[in-house]
């Protein structure tokens, strides 16, 4: 759960775009530990967070605009009753969307943040926490 809704895990059928974010989302977690570097789009330089997403989603094939600002836009808002691995988990503090992160299930997600990339509790961000979306072409 997260803070106490019910996140859904498994679904027998997921939305082909989820489904093929996994492959995109493994290869990334190669790169825990990684540093936060603001700007970086690739593990040659490392990664700040839209990038990171711009990057997992390359890696299985779909195409995603570079900022969390624009990610949020080009997704679809979904319910967190709704939320799958492979949907995006959308921060702001005040002034627009301005933090991204993958969830990668059980309340988690991927990120690329101060402490560089890391898997977290979404729990942990809960007071800017903006909403999910899902990514479909």
């Amino acid at each position: 759960t997260l803070d106490g809704l019910i996140v859904v895990e498994t679904v027998e059928n997921p939305p082909e775009q989820v489904a093929n974010i996994a492959s995109g989302v493994e290869k990334a977690k190669q790169y825990l530990g990684m540093p936060y570097f603001w700007g970086g789009m690739h593990p040659s330089t490392s990664f700040d967070c839209s990038g990171l997403i711009q990057w997992s989603y390359g890696q299985a094939g779909v195409a995603i605009p570079r900022t969390a600002a624009q990610q949020f836009l080009a997704s679809v808002k979904i319910d967190v009753k709704d939320v799958l691995p492979g949907d995006l988990v959308f921060f702001s503090y005040g002034k627009g969307i301005q933090h991204v992160g993958i969830y990668v299930g059980n309340g988690m997600m991927l990120n690329s943040q101060n402490a560089g990339v890391v898997i977290e509790k979404i729990s942990g961000w809960k007071q800017h926490l903006a909403g999910f979306g899902r990514v479909v072409n």
